[in-house]
């Protein structure tokens, strides 16, 4: 049985380039995490020191670390990136969904029990924007999970022939 060396130069050999892509897809979405979230009245807020900022970078990571041992072990690994891929994309998508809407709501509270303690009119509700990291999270993990139904596509693009019908009941 002959053993092949593991080397770095054998992640470029044709093949498995193609895992350069949720390489660069777990990268960005590890990004995300850092990146502005939610921009209220010109306040910047990040996705990372909250649960699913940690959750998304925790899945760019691991995304990142499968395709690169994809590259260096030359095996697949389309299945476990898909679940990575869907599980960042649902929580992407709620994130998006959510999360502006209760900065919103939070900085109107808060401008609220101000007025009332320095017996001040009321503020009109604060500008809320949807901020970079989201779209970047969103696109990384939709690419992602695009990379991992690959896999559902070249299975189902095999032809299934029965060797002998049961025709005889």
């Amino acid at each position: 049985m002959e053993r092949r060396a593991l080397s770095l130069g054998g992640i470029f050999r044709p093949g498995m380039r193609g895992y350069f892509i949720p390489l660069v897809a777990g990268v960005a979405l590890t990004i995300s995490a850092f990146l502005p979230w939610v921009v209220v009245d010109g306040v910047v807020r990040k996705g990372f020191p909250d649960v699913t900022g940690l959750w998304i970078a925790g899945l760019g990571v691991l995304s990142a670390v499968l395709a690169t041992l994809s590259l260096i072990t030359r095996k697949n690994s389309r299945h476990p990136l898909f679940v990575v891929g869907l599980m960042a994309l649902g929580i992407m998508f709620l994130v998006w969904r959510v999360v502006p809407r209760l900065a919103g709501e939070q900085a109107l509270t808060v401008s609220q029990a101000i007025a009332i303690v320095e017996d001040a009119p009321v503020a009109s509700a604060p500008t809320t924007l949807v901020g970079s990291g989201i779209y970047v999270g969103l696109v990384a993990a939709a690419i992602l999970v695009g990379f991992g139904l690959t896999i559902v596509v070249r299975r189902a693009a095999q032809s299934y022939v029965i060797a002998e019908p049961d025709d005889d009941i």
